[in-house]
């Protein structure tokens, strides 16, 4: 097999690992391993913007105390101060790099940041490139690092496992297996640290906001080598997304509601003041919630966000991608209601890491929506994600570049294998035969179906458990799967699914409580005995 050595790899290309190799790759040898095209993650898609405190009527505090109320008792106070202090200046990092974000005069013709409004913020201030900030953030971090001498980019490579040895008696993460997608070659390249910057898992539901490439791979592939994953009970259903046979979950940006948008029912009532103080901004596990209970009560398939009172001019300007794409689906925005419904967006748990992200793996770091920081707690504030990307993105580097340059590889490399344990004794290459595309695409699909069914916003004690039973069997199948083909990306997209959602579920069943994003009908109310964080690990 070949094997490359590099002083770090770092799986995947959006906003956390391209923060991170801004720094590295400055000084040492790196490589990005993604497995689409380099500018293709869940940074691309995001809408809303980067919460920070750049205005002086703002403060640290304010900020802190909106994340840690929508985080429902489980922020960690640490995480979510280093990432309130530390954002503005990462924002600003954005700045200098060339991000064009959307600003407004003052009365005084002074020209400042436009700063908007989402859901469970107190105070205006989301930083955003009207309503395609990830795709502006993206564009101006690649075009910083496209020169950088001891950067490559390896696209259409998908990361299969983690490659482990025994290292100064520990089990060190020390590399990464690689399918080459395009010729299905096998790869090992040897790092002295690996970065998951993987995103999120999006696409273990039918009905998700995230690209395709979002199959949990980076907390899959930590959780088979042995790093602990914590609170992966806690997925995010955005409460906003387009309805419509043609759109294909479409995100409406929750900034729609920030500038004022109104949710309704089909007869035009309003509905969320009954569920929350804050009406239709009230943080987002709230109105997911709401928006399920009216549409089961009124036996509607959606509701309608109404924002028909702003103005044609001003929803082109301020949303021209919102008002484009449902151009295009017949839908004029400024005439009509806009027909939404929640689907999954965000992955609020992940793998463990400390406030320099760090896992429990050696030589293993994990930033940005793999990672669990302890910042969202049971529900993410809007807008907090791409901050934390680069936050923990830029503090990961710094940790990473002084470990490596206090030690490095060992002399001799001692045995490598993979991460995964119950197909290591097969071969890494074992297996020619793949099964046809049909069939990988069906077992997808009711894998996603028992997601969506047993495991969405509202849950209970008898559907998780099917739930469970039926992920086990998917476990087994694409392990058999494997053992009979090596070569084939799907298989190993599917593998991972399969893993990402059993720790949902596994997560979720040893929540008897509810809270935050986790609703369980069997189990209504919070229990202050279980505000902590729920931690998996390998064999327990």
């Amino acid at each position: 097999m070949p094997t490359d050595t590099v002083d770090f790899v770092v799986v995947g290309s959006g906003i956390a690992g391209l923060t991170f190799v801004n720094q590295t790759a400055r000084h040492f040898d790196t490589l990005i391993l993604t497995k689409k095209d380099r500018a293709e993650s869940n940074t691309n898609y995001a809408q809303g913007g980067i919460a920070g405190v750049v205005s002086d009527d703002d403060t640290l505090e304010e900020h802190a105390g909106d994340t840690i109320r929508a985080g429902a008792g489980l922020c960690h106070e640490d995480a979510v101060r280093t990432l309130v202090a530390e954002g503005p200046e990462r924002i600003r990092d954005l700045i200098a790099l060339g991000a064009r974000f959307s600003t407004e005069r003052d009365a005084s013709g002074v020209e400042h940041l436009a700063l908007g409004r989402e859901g469970g913020h107190s105070r205006n201030r989301i930083v955003h490139a009207v309503d395609r900030t990830g795709w502006e953030c993206e564009r101006a971090l690649l075009a910083a690092v496209r020169d950088l001498p001891r950067l490559r980019i390896v696209e259409h490579c998908l990361v299969i496992d983690l490659a482990l040895a025994e290292v100064d008696g520990r089990r060190t993460c020390v590399g990464v297996f690689a399918l080459d997608a395009n010729t299905g070659d096998l790869h090992l390249f040897l790092a002295r640290a690996v970065v998951l910057a993987s995103g999120g898992c999006g696409r273990i539901y039918l009905h998700t906001t995230n690209p395709d490439i979002a199959t949990g791979d980076g907390v899959a592939m930590a959780w088979r080598a042995g790093a602990a994953v914590a609170n992966m009970e806690f997925i995010q259903f955005h409460p906003t997304t387009l309805y419509h046979p043609h759109g294909r979950s479409f995100l409406i940006s929750e900034a729609v509601r920030g500038e004022g948008g109104i949710l309704r029912t089909a007869d035009g009532e309003t509905f969320m003041h009954r569920y929350h103080p804050m009406g239709d901004l009230a943080p987002r596990d709230v109105v997911a919630r709401a928006i399920h209970a009216e549409r089961l009560r009124r036996g509607e398939p959606c509701v309608y966000l109404d924002i028909t009172h702003l103005g044609d001019d001003f929803i082109r300007h301020r949303f021209p991608t919102i008002h484009a794409r449902c151009m295009e689906l017949g839908l004029d925005i400024a005439a009509d209601p806009i027909p939404v419904v929640p689907a999954a967006h965000y992955m609020c748990g992940g793998v463990q890491t400390d406030l320099e992200g760090r896992t429990t793996l050696p030589g293993l770091f994990a930033a940005g929506e793999v990672a669990c920081t302890g910042v969202h707690g049971a529900n993410r504030l809007a807008s907090n994600s791409l901050l934390e990307a680069m936050v923990f993105g830029h503090r990961a580097a710094l940790a990473a570049m002084e470990d490596a340059s206090a030690s490095g590889l060992p002399e001799g490399m001692p045995p490598v294998e993979p991460g995964d344990v119950s197909v290591r004794g097969s071969g890494l290459d074992a297996g020619e035969e793949a099964p046809p595309p049909a069939v990988m695409g069906a077992a997808r699909k009711h894998l996603q179906a028992v997601m969506n069914d047993y495991v969405g916003i509202v849950r209970n004690d008898r559907l998780l458990i099917t739930a469970d039973s039926q992920i086990r069997r998917f476990q087994k199948e694409t392990r058999d799967l494997l053992r009979a083909s090596r070569r084939d990306a799907d298989i190993y997209e599917l593998r991972n699914m399969a893993d990402v959602a059993r720790l949902v579920v596994r997560s979720a069943l040893s929540r008897t409580e509810s809270r935050g994003l986790h609703y369980n009908t069997d189990h209504p109310d919070p229990d202050p005995e279980q505000a902590h964080d729920t931690v998996l690990q390998r064999g327990t």
